[in-house]
């Protein structure tokens, strides 16, 4: 008669610093499980402290706090295996750990080995490293445990846990999104599933936390590398998973490698009784790469706005894509009662730009406030005639223009609370093509990494969902509107040809030489590459906003502002 294990991979959206409440969520989830016949639930890596909790973990009553809520999650266990991510504390010392609990105690702990230190990772500046794999026994079933980047790399503590004979590897995680990660991830655990003949359940965070999404998109394979079980992206769930323990791989206990792992003995004589299978399992859907970009801003901007206690938002309404994405973002992520906009004309304004903003609140469904402009203008233009007296205009009257509409927001923001989201994206931040203290004043800079070309795709994605974005917006050319007949070409190439230079040189570190091979215009790659250079004082003043790349400006790109070397010299 088959029996079978039933597998539960808690996928919650936890919030960093907020023991009590991920206690909470963590307890209804263990609770949930519990009643629906779970007999080994998994929770994500650090999911008492939120991830990453940084240096929250430098504070002793924090770490302490945390530990206090590990004892209290498991002295509510009951017989249902659970694995969480905590901080554990040895000495002086301090880990990124996972205990096992059962039945009100702490079976076991296993702690991390490999600790990431590169692009937002920064774990070898807290953390030490485990050393000792774990092999747990609990009824037929040997399994082991991992966290996170223990499974990214050659030596990995799964193969040394499955050729100490595991059958199941439980990998819990904290996998931040970027577009195409998805797909790597599930390649790597193909490969790992094959050559180590296990099944794999990994789970992954789901939520947003400052700069970084967590998308969540747990799955469990098999030992032939499919993928029996996934959950949705960017959602929180629990994951059910019913395995035939006659279809994991038999495997002989290999003593010189079992004496390399700590072996936890969870009940040897737990008997599995299910004898049907769970087939309510979620559908193996995928978003394209597009959908998931968008649904990454949206589930980072409203945790970003949620976790920091804010009600609304606002933002200026220029007529523009990008503000136009922006709005469109907020909306789809806090509700359009939540989103405020903000027309502020000038004499440059033109009518075409005026219709668009008005046309996209009225298709939204949010309020516009109108403030004009050109009054304040003049006013600071006559201040500062006896000093700019006899000197042509330039950026300077342009950048005063953006640094009003700036201080309007920032007004608005005072007097109401609401939190001011900039609409800037990846191609104007690289190369400085934006205003301190004007539109890169604000909370939060929710297309930040997002570069210009795609700041299109996501609003003819979002357009066939329903139409929103007014069309002309699509195709008329970009303009900041500060000065007659302006436009973004003025100051830089087509964005089609800047957004493969930012790429190659930001994201890839390819030189010079090679990005002129690329390109085929050297003066160009050498005015654009001085710029990216010399505009990361800007940078280091912009607000936060959500990683879409696999290398945004800022953790991931920690350039120093005071910088001799030029890539273009």
């Amino acid at each position: 008669m088959e029996k079978y294990v039933r597998l539960g991979l808690a996928q919650i959206n936890t919030t960093v610093g907020a023991l009590e409440s991920n206690k909470r969520k963590i307890k209804e989830f263990m609770e949930d499980a519990y009643k629906k016949g779970t007999d080994i639930l998994l929770f994500p890596e650090l999911s008492t402290t939120g991830y990453p909790p940084e240096d929250l973990l430098l504070n002793p009553n924090f770490v302490e706090g945390n530990l206090e809520v590990l004892k209290e999650i498991a002295a509510c266990s009951k017989d249902m295996v659970t694995i969480v991510g905590f901080v554990d504390r040895v000495g002086s010392k301090i880990f990124n750990s996972s205990a096992i609990i059962y039945r009100g105690s702490i079976l076991g702990v296993y702690h991390k080995e490999i600790l990431p230190n590169y692009g937002v990772f920064d774990e070898k500046r807290y953390f030490a490293s485990g050393n000792i794999p774990m092999l747990c026994r609990f009824g037929p079933l040997t399994f082991g445990v991992t966290i996170c980047e223990d499974i990214w790399i050659p030596k990995t503590p799964l193969k040394k846990e499955a050729m100490a004979g595991a059958q199941l590897i439980l990998s819990i995680n904290a996998s931040p999104f970027y577009s195409g990660k998805v797909k790597l991830r599930e390649q790597l655990l193909k490969e790992l599933c094959i050559k180590n003949k296990v099944y794999i359940p990994y789970l992954n965070l789901v939520g947003g936390q400052d700069e970084l999404v967590f998308d969540g998109n747990s799955m469990v394979l098999d030992s032939n590398g499919n993928i029996i079980a996934k959950a949705p992206a960017f959602k929180e769930c629990l994951l059910l998973v019913d395995i035939n323990l006659e279809d994991l791989p038999k495997k002989e206990h290999l003593l010189s490698s079992r004496k390399r792992c700590q072996e936890v003995i969870i009940d040897e004589a737990f008997h599995f009784t299910k004898e049907t299978k769970i087939v309510d399992y979620y559908p193996l859907d995928y978003l394209d790469s597009v959908e998931e970009v968008y649904e990454a801003l949206i589930l980072g901007l409203s945790d970003y706005v949620r976790k920091n206690g804010f009600e609304k938002v606002v933002l200026g309404l220029s007529g523009g894509i990008d503000s136009s994405l922006v709005a469109t973002i907020a909306c789809d992520a806090l509700g359009k009662d939540a989103v405020k906009g903000v027309f502020m004309p000038s004499c440059y304004t033109s009518v075409e730009s005026r219709e668009d903003a008005f046309e996209l609140a009225r298709n939204l469904g949010i309020e516009v406030l109108t403030v004009p402009i050109d009054g304040i203008y003049q006013c600071y233009l006559n201040t500062l005639e006896p000093i700019f007296s006899g000197l042509q205009q330039d950026e300077t009257e342009e950048n005063i223009q953006a640094r009003i509409r700036g201080n309007i927001l920032m007004a608005l923001s005072n007097k109401f609370g609401w939190l001011v989201l900039t609409t800037g994206n990846k191609s104007e931040m690289s190369v400085g093509y934006a205003t301190l203290y004007g539109d890169m004043a604000g909370g939060f800079a929710v297309i930040k990494d997002v570069p210009k070309t795609l700041v299109y795709e996501l609003a003819r994605f979002r357009n066939r969902k329903g139409m929103v974005i007014p069309g002309r917006v699509l195709i008329k050319e970009p303009s900041a509107e500060l000065r007659p007949g302006q436009k973004d070409t003025d100051s830089l190439p087509p964005y089609e040809i800047l957004d493969v230079m930012i790429k190659a040189y930001v994201e890839e570190d390819k030189g010079m030489e090679e990005i002129v091979n690329q390109i085929g215009n050297h003066e160009l790659v050498k005015k654009v590459l001085d710029m990216i250079d010399k505009n990361e004082y800007k940078r280091r003043q912009a607000p936060p906003g959500i990683k879409i790349t696999p290398k945004a400006f800022g953790k991931d790109r920690r350039m120093p502002i005071t910088n001799g070397f030029r890539a273009g010299q």
